[in-house]
């Protein structure tokens, strides 16, 4: 196992960056990396850990839908609730009926069969929307109307909605018929009892997702349990985890929609604490998604697709193309998105990964007729749709949404700080240097030392070169010299080289201004924040 595992993460990461190296996803990389190590190609990874891989599988998703839910903007949701409930219902539905219809004419189910299908089918994959609306929203993309909240919202419903409806397919397949159940007097079947059930566990996953919330801001906050945002981020995830592994147990409720209304239920409570939870499990995704790929690709069963192959992508394309976009065009009509913008949900709404992974072998274990050609079509579903769409939303967001401004309280936008340590010969240019040196350990930023030297003394720079890479012997630093009017080279370096923060020493005694002349003139003309160091 322990190789298995070390196979999986160390191939897992550098293949993945290859691809992002060659402008393709980079789980792209990684399911390749699992499709080489499993079963069907070199049989590296142990029989133990593909077992484990539904487990794994679990925790991933976890994670990434608490990543969403941490990222939801209320004030969003909001503007763009109605839309965010129909896109949550309709694209599924008629993408599942649509399936159906098509699979009746290509591989001769009958309904029933083809309407599992595309339940299967329909399912949207949190592992690939969820990371890419968070890219999204980070940039500014689509921000302005909230589109990327209500594709985030969307996505998490439809999937409660098709997973309710395959188990009651799949009941119903297995044993012939869909039994009654009385209450009272009354006897109703189940598939007159579907439309609660769907609102029970939406309603019951929302309860227990603030509740959670609740629980977490007590126990991290109010009771300062944890000292750091790794156990913030570790016992967070421990909580969650529980949550969907008790709606295993206790189906009234869905487990995934209650860990993203969990933290979407946490940044409103406390955002302080979402902010910390949000770096955390920004840290959790970036090897839980190494798992999730991998074992993915390790999974998929290549030999079933031999004769279903043009089938299956003549399915997809009439499903997406055909019933999605029908839905799409209905759940946004009245809305004020433009054509552009409708648009986008083709290469924004579409991936499938992690649900069609999880159940799209259940039908063939159960023995139903065409499981086989159903675990094909759900494999084949992966291999197009999750590499494409990983690499659409990207692609196309630039093209066809507006950017607005970035809400940093609810996404974590990564940027490398840089800061400017401007430094002569005098004593004061260690404390520059120190301070420089301070305000980069608070978040991992690089420095720039500059010095400004007219007579070009070699001495005297190599000093500071080497005094330089003392105090910064931990920071990523480089040092460049530069002559000529020394406040005009700081603020020119600090330009072309967009400098967050500028660092300098005061210098003058008593009978100068606060400040002296180079450091005078540099706060007058700055257009970024400048620390001055006595």
């Amino acid at each position: 196992m322990l190789e298995s595992i070390l196979w999986i993460v160390l191939m897992g990461f550098f293949v993945g960056q290859i691809a992002r190296r060659l402008k393709a996803p980079a789980l792209a990389g990684m399911i390749l990396v699992g499709l080489m190590l499993g079963p069907q190609v070199s049989q590296v990874i142990a029989p133990s850990v593909l077992e484990s891989a539904d487990d794994l599988r679990t925790i991933a998703v976890m994670v990434i839908l608490m990543k969403a839910g941490l990222g939801l903007d209320r004030d969003k949701l909001d503007q763009q609730g109605n839309v965010a409930l129909r896109l949550g219902f309709l694209p599924a539905t008629f993408e599942a009926i649509t399936v159906a219809l098509v699979s009746m004419w290509l591989f001769q189910f009958n309904f029933a069969t083809g309407l599992l299908l595309g339940c299967i089918i329909g399912a949207e994959s949190p592992a690939v929307i969820v990371p890419g609306m968070l890219r999204l929203k980070s940039l500014g993309w689509g921000v302005k109307k909230g589109i990327p909240d209500a594709i985030l919202t969307g996505s998490a419903l439809s999937d409660v909605l098709l997973l309710l409806v395959f188990s009651l397919l799949l009941t119903f397949l297995a044993q012939g018929t869909m039994q009654g159940v009385t209450i009272g007097a009354l006897t109703f079947t189940r598939l007159q009892l579907l439309p609660f059930q769907i609102i029970i566990q939406i309603g019951l996953g929302m309860l227990v997702g603030w509740l959670t919330a609740k629980g977490l801001v007590a126990v991290l906050r109010k009771q300062n349990w944890t000292q750091n945002t790794v156990q913030d981020s570790l016992v967070s995830a421990g909580i969650a985890l529980l949550v969907v592994v008790l709606a295993k147990h206790l189906p009234i409720f869905s487990g995934y929609l209650a860990v993203m209304a969990a933290g979407f239920f946490v940044t409103t409570l406390d955002a302080p604490l979402s902010r910390r939870l949000r770096q955390g499990f920004d840290s959790l995704w970036t090897i839980a998604q190494i798992f999730l790929f991998v074992l993915l690709g390790a999974n998929i069963q290549l030999d079933v697709l031999e004769n279903q192959f043009l089938p299956g992508l003549l399915l997809l394309a009439i499903g997406t193309l055909g019933g999605r976009m029908c839905g799409w065009y209905l759940a946004t009509l009245g809305s004020n998105w433009n054509w552009k913008e409708k648009l986008f949900l083709l290469p924004g709404n579409s991936a499938k990964a992690t649900v069609q992974a999880a159940i799209g072998a259940i039908p063939l274990a159960q023995g139903i007729a065409g499981g086989e050609t159903i675990l094909a079509i759900a494999v084949l579903s992966i291999l197009v749709t999750a590499p494409l769409g990983a690499w659409a939303i990207p692609t196309f967001a630039p093209r066809l949404l507006e950017q607005g401004e970035v809400d940093p309280t609810k996404v974590v936008v990564e940027r490398q700080i840089k800061i400017l340590a401007a430094i002569d010969d005098s004593p004061l240019s260690k404390k520059v240097l120190a301070k420089a040196a301070e305000l980069a350990r608070r978040g991992d930023a690089e420095v720039i030392v500059l010095h400004v030297d007219r007579a070009e003394n070699p001495q005297i720079i190599g000093q500071l070169q080497i005094q330089a890479q003392t105090v910064l012997a931990d920071i990523r630093h480089k040092f460049i010299t530069d002559t000529g009017a020394v406040a005009e080279a700081i603020l020119a370096t600090a330009q072309q080289s967009e400098i967050d923060e500028l660092v300098i020493g005061k210098r003058g005694g008593f009978g100068q201004f606060l400040v002296g002349s180079v450091s005078q003139a540099v706060l007058e003309a700055s257009t970024i924040p400048v620390v001055i160091v006595e």
